[in-house]
C-alpha cells in the first residue's frame, strides 16, 4: 500500500497543503488501490 501510495507521490515527500486536502486525497488513492485489488480477486 504504501509503495503505491509513493507512486502517487503523496508520501514521498511532505505535503505541502492542509490537513484536510491531504486527507481527502489519500482516501481517494486508497479507494482506487482497493478497487484494484477487488478486479484482481475475482
Amino acid at each position: 500500500v504504501i509503495r503505491c501510495l509513493k507512486i502517487f507521490r503523496i508520501l514521498a515527500q511532505p505535503y505541502p497543503n492542509r490537513r484536510r486536502r491531504f486527507g481527502l486525497r489519500f482516501n481517494l488513492i486508497a479507494g482506487l488501490y482497493n478497487r484494484g485489488l477487488s478486479f484482481a480477486i475475482a
